[in-house]
């Protein structure tokens, strides 16, 4: 029998025969056709079940957030601020409804650059600096400005470029000690730039601290690095002679003060001493003089004799007295005195000089 002859109506497909007397279908009829495609549809292996399941499981994966130690969740609903929750785990609407997006504020984080600059007095100076910084609030770190980071790495080259700048080449170059050590000067210069810095981020508002800024290392361009080099190392020449010199002057000065105090201790005991010298020869001869006053010629004569006595001491000498009968040696303490000689009816010889000639001369009238 073809599908459209007369019938039961079970092989018309487009129901006609079901028709009511109206000739319009039923409602029950359409339900039952639309529950029965739906049915067909969620069956054991359906699409439709299919779908629900990934929508359902979307829902349970996506309505809840664990945020780390260190960190801080900031919840954004359909992609604006909503607020902001602490580590550990929290529930909130499915994506896309509500999204967490972690940010790390216990986490120093760090920038490192090199920037050229010309200083105060017109020289080319490279400088490698770190930054070291925190975020503090995660809000004005996410919304606030459209790069941070990078907002931060202009600012901290702005900041260098200003304080460093200012300088003259020499405090630069002189500002660090061995081992590219930080000194007073050069702290302060870190010290200036940070505090610089952190000025910008603050207008900026970015929620940004810095917490450390290190110029690591100031030199010359490669450039000019040897002709540089050689200017440090003349001032470090001329530094240690300078040193050299004050160690000398040091040692030398004392010196010279023991010396001076030694001669002029020296000088004192001499004219102490001719002084007093000089005072005794004054008594001596007022004291001869008395004397010579009361007795001219004893005193005179003594006189004559002690001077003889001092000069015949020194010497050896022969005194012929008893008219070449005998020879009269006047010895010396230090030489042996030659015997005595008589030669009857001979004139007596002396061994250095003529007897009769030192005769006349020895003899006193």
């Amino acid at each position: 029998m073809a599908w459209n002859e007369p019938g039961n109506g079970q092989r018309d497909p487009w129901n006609k025969n079901k028709r009511s007397a109206g000739g319009k279908p039923g409602v029950q009829s359409a339900l039952k056709d639309v529950f029965k495609r739906i049915g067909k549809l969620g069956g054991p292996g359906g699409i439709l079940t299919i779908v629900v399941a990934i929508v359902l499981a979307w829902l349970l994966l996506t309505s809840y957030s664990v945020i780390g130690a260190g960190q801080v969740g900031v919840v954004l609903r359909f992609g604006a601020y909503a607020r902001t929750v602490d580590p550990g785990f929290h529930l909130k609407l499915p994506a896309p409804m509500e999204t967490v997006q972690p940010v790390a504020t216990s986490r120093v984080r760090a920038m490192t650059d090199q920037v050229r600059l010309l200083t105060r007095d017109q020289d080319i100076v490279s400088v490698d600096f770190n930054v070291q910084y925190q975020v503090t609030d995660p809000k004005k770190y996410l919304f606030n400005a459209r790069d941070p980071d990078g907002t931060l790495n202009e600012a901290a080259q702005a900041a260098v470029r200003a304080v460093v700048g200012a300088q003259a080449m020499d405090d630069i170059l002189t500002g660090q000690g061995e081992s590219n050590a930080p000194t007073p000067h050069l702290a302060a210069l870190q010290q200036q730039v940070r505090d610089q810095l952190q000025h910008t981020l603050d207008t900026y508002d970015c929620g940004l601290h810095v917490t450390d800024v290190n110029l690591q290392a100031v030199t010359p361009p490669p450039e000019v690095k040897d002709a540089f080099d050689d200017v440090i190392a003349a001032r470090q020449d001329r530094q240690g002679m300078i040193d050299q010199a004050k160690t000398s002057t040091s040692q030398e000065i004392p010196s010279a003060n023991g010396d001076a105090r030694r001669l002029a201790a020296d000088a004192d005991a001499y004219k102490a001493e001719r002084v007093a010298r000089a005072q005794g020869d004054a008594e001596r001869f007022n004291l001869i003089l008395k004397e010579y006053r009361a007795a001219p010629d004893v005193t005179r004569r003594r006189l004559w004799l002690e001077t003889m006595e001092e000069i015949l001491h020194a010497s050896n000498k022969v005194i012929d007295g008893s008219d070449g009968r005998s020879v009269i040696n006047i010895g010396n303490d230090h030489t042996e005195a030659p015997a005595v000689t008589n030669l009857p009816g001979v004139g007596t010889a002396a061994p250095s000089n003529t007897a009769g000639e030192d005769a006349d001369k020895e003899k006193q009238p």
